[in-house]
């Protein structure tokens, strides 16, 4: 897909199933934020625990994906499509280190603390995609399955190159693929401390090929129903059977006891827990496979949970910047309200770095979901406005938001 095609060329009309699920995505995601201020760990040891986290482990695939895939239709619109993902990414970048660093912690010692996280790692990604949409789509997809696919074969052995040659090489192979392993990226005595949550590699591979995936959604309903369900299926059938055989596609494999000691986590939660950090091929199949599937079902989805989680799903990082500050709120509010004091947990360097909670602070499940009931409902009329004023309104910087 060349840039430089005209404005509406070949322009589509909205789909809808990309809305619910990018509503559906944001809803989702805010569970494992609110558990990060509840104190619970993020997975296990029971099954409520476990999938807790494991039910918002589809948010940063279907996040990332989609952003590849909505830059595709934007392309087909605007002819500025490399402009416009070198600053947008380039601003979810300087977002992820300013304004979302301290909506995180409510502390201003950036000095100290910073964290790349998910924000970070898709303006990275919408940077390297920039230079990406001036190839031919099939080498585009090419690569970005190459990435998903063979990053778990390159990915540690470049990474132990790159920290051979010393101090830089090794900060590089963190941004790239180690991640938050092995310590924090340190600039000097006195920091900043980068911690990177969500490396480089391979998510740039989810958002290219979520970018190809662009042109299936271009495609008339019933071809793009057909290639749905034998992407998405065939995603779902390879994963239950490399992960069955445990034949290729993640470091640990199911069955193993947690980290090599302890018992045994039980054989339908193992086999469900694959490595996040980072992605490994078979979570990449567990999770985008489903959700590309489900994909015909959501476009004739209608009602009002449909619409409710459409109106999240056209505005979402406005919801994003949004619910991690008042999460982070009301976690002060309960922590006065049980504690009858306001803990100084709740100022830590949230999600990483920060101790455990103290004593008597932790929240049952039940609190962890009342107010993540709370942050949906509080969010939805703000959302609900502001989806309203970008429909109605054509200003340049509503593109950023």
């Amino acid at each position: 897909m060349h840039e430089t095609q005209p404005a509406g060329a070949g322009a589509t009309a909205r789909i809808a199933s990309l809305d619910i699920l990018r509503g559906a995505v944001m809803v989702l995601m805010a569970i494992d934020h609110v558990r990060v201020f509840s104190g619970l760990p993020a997975g296990g040891p029971t099954p409520g625990i476990f999938f807790t986290r494991w039910v918002t482990h589809f948010c940063a695939p279907a996040f990332v994906f989609l952003a590849g895939t909505s830059a595709f239709l934007y392309g087909r619109r605007h002819g500025d499509l490399t402009k416009f993902l070198l600053v947008r990414g380039a601003w979810l970048v300087f977002l992820e280190l300013t304004v979302l660093r301290l909506a995180w912690t409510f502390n201003f010692d950036f000095a100290h603390y910073e964290m790349a996280g998910v924000i970070w790692v898709i303006g990275w990604c919408m940077i390297a995609l920039a230079l990406m949409v001036r190839w031919p789509l099939r080498v585009t997809a090419g690569f970005g399955l190459a990435v998903i696919i063979l990053h778990p074969l390159i990915g540690f052995p470049l990474s132990g190159f790159l920290a051979s040659l010393g101090a830089g090489g090794a900060a590089l192979s963190k941004v790239l693929y180690i991640g938050f392993f092995n310590g924090p990226i340190r600039f000097g005595a006195d920091g900043p401390n980068l911690i990177v949550l969500y490396s480089f590699v391979p998510w740039v591979g989810v958002m290219a090929a979520g970018y190809a995936f662009g042109a299936i959604i271009a495609l008339p309903p019933a071809r793009r129903d057909q290639w749905c369900y034998r992407i998405g299926l065939g995603a779902v059938a390879l994963f239950l059977v490399l992960r069955g055989f445990n034949l290729y596609g993640d470091p640990q494999p199911w069955g193993a006891s947690s980290g090599g000691t302890g018992p045994a986590m039980p054989a339908l939660l193992s086999f469900l827990n694959t490595s996040k950090y980072p992605a490994s091929f078979l979570f990449l199949l567990m999770t985008l496979g489903p959700v590309i599937a489900l994909m015909p079902a959501l476009e004739r989805t209608r009602g009002a949970l449909a619409r409710w989680f459409t109106v999240f799903g056209r505005v979402p990082f406005f919801y994003y910047v949004l619910h991690i500050p008042l999460i982070h709120a009301i976690a002060i509010v309960v922590s006065l309200v049980r504690l009858g004091a306001v803990s100084p947990w709740v100022f830590a360097n949230h999600p990483m770095g920060n101790p455990p909670a103290p004593a008597g602070y932790t929240w049952s499940l039940p609190l962890l979901y009342l107010v993540w009931a709370i942050v949906i409902g509080a969010l939805y009329p703000a959302c609900r406005w502001f989806a309203g004023l970008r429909a109605r309104r054509t200003d340049w910087w509503l593109r950023y938001l």
